[in-house]
């Protein structure tokens, strides 16, 4: 598998794009990575991977999305989003994740990736946006990888995406940068509706042939305005993705992503552990793309890396929720989060200002953590990766007391039916022990 893999990366790329992925993908983001840990030791925090949220304007109007996709238009200016990856790249970041909306919509985005020939960006788009023409830049920048949504069969698309014609319009946009010789992925947020569509050796085997290098299979959460909860996996959903995943990487001459598991199986929270935090379109500094609270934003007048490492909020939210649990706890614990923004007076990040409701009808639901349930790496590539450069950085293990989990099916909700009791209904009825955020915040300590 592995020869297979590196003979279609070989033969199926543009031997410079390809290049380009392994400098500075590769090895300078795992050089971010060596820089964080070093930075931990000295009791310092900074995230090596940062989401940015660019614009909020999309085409579509996707079931569970949580942008303000319908509001004014509010995006990252080019000023404030070059000078925001030049400071992280000043702290040893070279890869950055670029989300929306719809990144292609920002007008500004091609000039930014010009900008920055020395980071690379993974796109997260809808692709409907990739032209023949702009796929050619996109080769000619060679800094750039899209991550094309897919969300099953016509019928599901338009389903899930709320808009006619969806598919073909975004297997277009694929095409185009296949054409063209750009490492692209293919990204699935995998629901009840989609994962008999999408979760099997035949889809996978038709993005190998299209010349697809990469794919993602998240799992769909259950958060935004309309977060349509009837769409959210149960368990078994929940472990027959992360078997697929695992299996797949030792079957198939393509690369499998995930973000919810270390090399021994082991849930965790890219955001709990410090990997990764968000920069929403207005410029707040949140813990993840769909938590949208934010007591800091990159337009304070402080450095970016005095607002990491001082902010109460996100390390007061990462310990608390590796106290609580080394799952999501927007699906488990949406008590948490309301408990920390009253805490801490974080403001809702929002144009619609409803955050803090959606959270609070959260109905508690299992996430990516499941005692007992955890699947190891098959692969030794993706294992020895991951042990270097994807695990807890001594978060869980410092934090996580397996007592104090609530575990959501114990408090006997229905999930599928309970959409009218709040998070605090749900966990109060099995009468667990919620977790009061009075414990002694932990100060990094220099050594």
């Amino acid at each position: 598998m592995y020869l297979r893999l590196a003979k279609r990366l070989l033969l199926e790329t543009d031997k410079r794009l390809l290049w380009k992925l392994v400098h500075l993908a590769g090895w300078r983001g795992l050089w971010s990575v060596i820089k964080h840990k070093r930075r931990l030791k000295r009791g310092e925090f900074f995230p090596p991977f940062l989401y940015l949220s660019i614009i909020n304007t999309c085409n579509l109007r996707c079931q569970g999305c949580w942008v303000d996709v319908a509001g004014k238009q509010t995006k990252i200016e080019l000023d404030a989003m070059n000078r925001t990856l030049n400071e992280a790249k000043a702290m040893g970041n070279a890869f950055f994740g670029i989300l929306g909306g719809e990144p292609f919509l920002h007008k500004e985005l091609l000039d930014i990736f010009a900008a920055h020939p020395d980071a690379y960006f993974q796109v997260f788009t809808n692709g409907h946006f990739i032209t023949d023409e702009v796929a050619k830049r996109l080769r000619q920048l060679g800094n750039v990888t899209p991550l094309i949504s897919v969300e099953g069969s016509e019928f599901v698309s338009d389903q899930r995406r709320g808009r006619a014609g969806v598919l073909s319009k975004t297997m277009e946009g694929l095409q185009n940068c296949l054409n063209n010789k750009v490492m692209t992925g293919v990204c699935t947020s995998v629901c009840k509706t989609n994962i008999d569509d999408l979760l099997n050796d035949r889809w996978v085997d038709r993005l190998i042939d299209m010349g697809v290098m990469y794919c993602w299979f998240h799992v769909y959460r259950v958060v935004g305005p309309e977060s349509s909860p009837e769409l959210a996996l149960d368990t078994e959903g929940l472990r027959r993705v992360r078997e697929f995943v695992v299996s797949t990487r030792v079957r198939k001459p393509i690369i499998v992503i995930d973000a919810y598991h270390d090399g021994e199986g082991r849930a965790l929270c890219p955001a709990v552990t410090g990997f990764t935090h968000h920069i929403g379109p207005s410029g707040s500094i949140e813990p993840c793309p769909i938590i949208q609270l934010a007591t800091e934003s990159i337009h304070d007048e402080r450095p970016l890396r005095e607002v990491f490492q001082k902010s109460d909020f996100l390390r007061d939210f990462r310990e608390t929720v590796a106290h609580n649990t080394r799952g999501c706890v927007v699906l488990e614990r949406p008590d948490l989060l309301l408990a920390l923004a009253k805490k801490h007076g974080a403001k809702d990040t929002t144009q619609r200002q409803t955050a803090i409701e959606e959270i609070a009808r959260i109905t508690p639901r299992r996430s990516q953590y499941v005692p007992g349930m955890e699947i190891p790496e098959r692969s030794w590539a993706y294992r020895l990766a991951k042990w270097f450069a994807f695990h807890d950085y001594g978060v869980y293990s410092k934090n996580f007391r397996p007592s104090d989990w609530v575990d959501p099916d114990s408090c006997g909700c229905d999930p599928a039916s309970s959409l009218n009791r709040s998070s605090e209904t749900c966990l109060s009825s099995s009468a667990p022990t919620v977790y009061s955020l009075s414990h002694p915040s932990h100060t990094p300590t220099h050594e």
